[in-house]
């Protein structure tokens, strides 16, 4: 028999009957079905003893509930882009799979509290899982920061983004929108948003208040701070790590303390006062231009050291590289050492970084003789900085220039407070 997806079916194998909705399949010698309990069942059709149609599921399409939003003249304008992600995302009941397909206004009447704070306007940017964007996303998504801001004179704006590369969008911004006048703020979530348990409605709503609110201008991310929904905290963008896969308070500021507490209530709490502060005077540069010939490559014992030539035939410009401890990788006079393939890279013209496995603490050259040798090679130490902001780093400045020496000045210029002069102690424990 054939079954479409919805059908409500009775399997016998093994003497035992499953019963349960038919889901959407490419494996023809096996039936996905969706148990009463909400969890799924393959079953191999070879040796079934019997199989039968019970029922389908009649979906019922409801009509949109009449929504429009109302400018108030004394609350601030934050815009919202939606980029996709779970915190765009519902489950399909019928077949069990999770779809991108909310926009921004769909998120935004499902949490009428916001009007209390803040007025909303919201479009579709694109609509991807974060897993699947590239570079020229984030050259997308940042023109249309830069166009909001121009065009609409908002106090804050907030990106609604998929969690799995939300730090690298946030990345991207936090260089290409040079002398940022206004809050650019990334929130997320780690349950669709139409699930009662969805943090997406929470980390929304404080995102908001911290855009419009707020007067730091910065690019950061905004979600929950603890398993419960009692605040949110606001973590400068680059120096942001997701840090579990799926907690709802996921997301944690590295090498730097967050920039502040945010309450459902509206209630913002600043933290670290080490941040650029709001001025709608500023004109905001676009400075979009990337260099995508970039890799991140992590650093393993026995590494082969001749996967640098792929890169260098390929004709890659830079290469981040994340060593372990201080910045270290294999220099011993073994086949494992990786001093002559740097020298081979450094002479055909790449760009080679170095940042740290340990994710807390900085790189430092001068501690170990090793080290120095990476260092005469031509390896640039890269201080606190984070894999992924170095990576995002060092594609923007290739964009900007083709002159050695500018680019390092680049790489070590501390230009978004991406670099930390002074690491707190406290802020590994916080």
């Amino acid at each position: 028999m054939e079954f479409k997806p919805g059908d409500i079916i009775r399997i016998k194998k093994n003497g035992v009957w499953w019963e349960g909705t038919v889901m959407p399949r490419e494996d023809r010698d096996y039936i996905t079905l969706k148990l009463k309990t909400g969890y799924n069942v393959g079953i191999k059709l070879e040796g079934v003893e019997r199989i039968e149609k019970i029922g389908e599921i009649k979906l019922e399409r409801q009509k949109p509930v009449s929504f429009e939003l109302e400018l108030k003249k004394d609350m601030p304008l934050v815009c919202v882009l939606s980029t996709g992600g779970t915190i765009a995302s519902s489950i399909d009941y019928r077949t069990g799979a999770i779809q991108a397909s909310y926009q921004a206004e769909d998120i935004i009447k499902a949490v009428p509290e916001i009007s209390n704070f803040v007025n909303l306007e919201s479009r579709l940017v694109f609509q991807e899982m974060s897993e699947n964007l590239t570079p020229k996303h984030w050259q997308i998504l940042a023109r249309e920061v830069f166009r909001e801001i121009k065009e609409k004179n908002p106090e804050g704006i907030v990106v609604l983004h998929g969690t799995d590369t939300l730090t690298y969008s946030a990345c991207a911004l936090s260089f290409m929108l040079r002398n940022l006048s206004i809050p650019v703020i990334f929130t997320f979530a780690q349950k669709s948003s139409d699930r009662g348990a969805s943090d997406a409605f929470m980390n929304l709503l404080c995102s908001c208040i911290a855009a419009g609110r707020s007067d730091i201008a910065e690019v950061c991310v905004c979600g929950h701070a603890t398993i419960e929904d009692n605040y949110c905290f606001v973590n400068r963008g680059h120096k942001t790590r997701k840090l579990h896969t799926s907690q709802r308070n996921a997301f944690r500021s590295i090498n730097d303390f967050p920039l502040a507490r945010v309450f459902p209530e509206g209630k913002i709490e600043i933290i670290n006062r080490r941040y650029f502060r709001k001025d709608k005077n500023r004109e905001v540069k676009l400075e979009d231009k990337l260099e995508e010939k970039v890799a991140l490559l992590k650093f393993h014992p026995g590494m082969d050291p001749e996967i640098l030539d792929w890169y260098i035939e390929r004709g890659y410009k830079g290469l981040v590289i994340e060593g372990t401890g201080l910045g270290h990788v294999n220099v011993s006079n073994t086949k494992f050492s990786f001093l002559p393939k740097i020298k081979r890279a450094r002479k055909e013209g790449m760009i080679i970084a170095m940042t740290s496995q340990c994710i807390y603490g900085r790189v430092n050259p001068w501690i170990y003789s090793n080290l120095r040798k990476l260092r005469e090679a031509g390896v640039l130490y890269l201080e606190d900085m984070l894999a992924e902001c170095a990576l995002v780093k060092l594609m923007w400045a290739l964009g900007k220039s083709k002159e050695e020496e500018e680019i390092k000045k680049i790489m070590l210029s501390n230009l978004a407070n991406e670099l930390n002069p002074r690491i707190s102690p406290k802020t590994f424990l916080f």
